[in-house]
């Protein structure tokens, strides 16, 4: 620990062997919390089928969760001094994490009667964690005077954003009007990183720390699937005993998650990154979906144990859904975001995506069929391996040549 104070000038974009350190992994502790909140909250809706709550809850859930932790990820990645004051600051951002956490069942129920949104923890929680936030753009401003456009525009816009989501809680609107207020805000949020990255001079931050970054946060969000489902499936054995369906559910969890968690690392982001920085926004930003659905497909395979529980109002084809659509969303995503980050099309890629869809598509016959749920897990859990089988016997080509392009573009480009 560096016990005096550091001067916070910017860390080195190109410093080698840039990683995460044991205060970020501390501080991504608390959004496993947060994610398992949300996806908690979405099981038990859709499960209750009350769809329509569940799904704009979680949106809103997920967006507050990862934007918060890309705006502190962003920040360090660029400033992290490690010093007293940056650790003590970041610990009161911690506990808003905690804070909006602690409020997301208050804004699924609101959601539910569908008169006013009680957003009021969750902005709280948002009260706490910007205020330090604003702090350590002033601080980076006064010690980085050659970036202080950018530091001041991220203090503007979080500032403008903050104060809106304090009148929208003082102004108890209704639910629909609180919603189109709430997209206006989120494109002051949006907005604030893109104009100080591309318009202000940017800030230092490192490709390969940032991409190591959003990797961790996938990983937490995958967790958050085995942790709802094996919570649900001890409910289920001590109720039924030990079975065939739970033993296939366990299995069928686990090898999903382990597929989705081998496809996303399939992708260089970092290499790619260092190569084309001004591709950031697409691939950073297009996260906050991918995060979000990644933990939907954990609150479908809790649904589906709800279900082994006779706890859901679902059926198989019910169930089924609710882990299929979200491992699409993810699979067919993570293409869309690929394609964005390096610019190319490789029409290998339709190949894996027309295997992935058809192995999408069977379990869901499967249950109009009256197969067991666990059996239509079981096949559904094969869809994310076609792209790892793809990428492993000939995707990672693709790869060398998208990198080998981006080389050449990079040394003409400083010709």
């Amino acid at each position: 620990m560096t016990h005096r104070v550091t001067r916070m000038g910017g860390r080195d974009p190109g410093e080698h062997g840039r990683s995460a350190t044991p205060l970020e992994l501390l501080f991504d502790l608390t959004f496993v919390v947060a994610f398992g909140t949300a996806a908690d909250e979405l099981a038990h809706y859709v499960a209750e089928e009350h769809v329509a709550t569940g799904l704009i809850g979680f949106a809103l859930a997920t967006f507050a969760i990862s934007w918060a932790w890309i705006n502190f990820s962003w920040f360090a990645s660029a400033y992290d001094t490690d010093d007293w004051i940056f650790r003590l600051t970041t610990m009161v951002q911690m506990v808003g994490v905690l804070i909006l956490a602690l409020g997301l069942p208050e804004v699924f129920a609101s959601i539910d009667e569908g008169e006013t949104l009680d957003n009021g923890v969750l902005v709280a929680g948002y009260i706490v964690m910007r205020v330090p936030m604003v702090s350590q753009w002033l601080r980076a401003s006064r010690q980085d005077p050659a970036r202080r456009p950018a530091h001041l525009t991220y203090v503007t816009t979080i500032l403008i954003a903050q104060v809106g989501w304090v009148v929208l809680l003082l102004a108890s609107t209704s639910l629909v009007t609180t919603l189109v207020w709430i997209i206006v805000l989120v494109g002051v949020e949006v907005a604030g990183p893109v104009i100080a990255e591309t318009r202000k001079g940017g800030t230092p931050w490192h490709p390969h720390h940032i991409a190591e970054r959003y990797g961790l946060l996938v990983i937490i969000a995958l967790g958050e699937g085995m942790i709802g489902t094996i919570a649900s499936l001890n409910a289920a054995v001590a109720a039924y005993g030990w079975n065939e369906d739970v033993v296939l559910v366990a299995l069928a969890g686990t090898a999903l998650t382990f597929g989705l968690w081998w496809t996303y690392f399939v992708v260089p982001c970092g290499d790619i990154l260092a190569l084309a920085r001004h591709r950031s926004f697409a691939w950073g930003y297009g996260h906050i979906p991918l995060i979000g659905v990644v933990v939907a497909v954990g609150a479908g395979l809790h649904v589906s144990a709800y279900h082994l529980e006779h706890h859901s109002e679902l059926g198989v084809l019910g169930s089924v859904l609710a882990v299929a659509i979200p491992v699409a969303l993810y699979l067919f995503g993570l293409y869309a975001l690929y394609a964005l980050l390096t610019r190319t099309f490789d029409p290998f890629h339709v190949m894996l995506m027309l295997g992935t869809a058809v192995l999408l598509a069977v379990p869901v016959l499967m249950a109009l069929a009256y197969a067991s749920l666990a059996w239509c897990l079981v096949v559904l859990a094969l869809s994310p391996w076609v792209t790892v089988v793809g990428y492993e016997l000939r995707g990672h080509r693709h790869n060398e040549a998208v990198l080998d392009r981006l080389r050449r573009e990079a040394e003409a480009a400083h010709q």
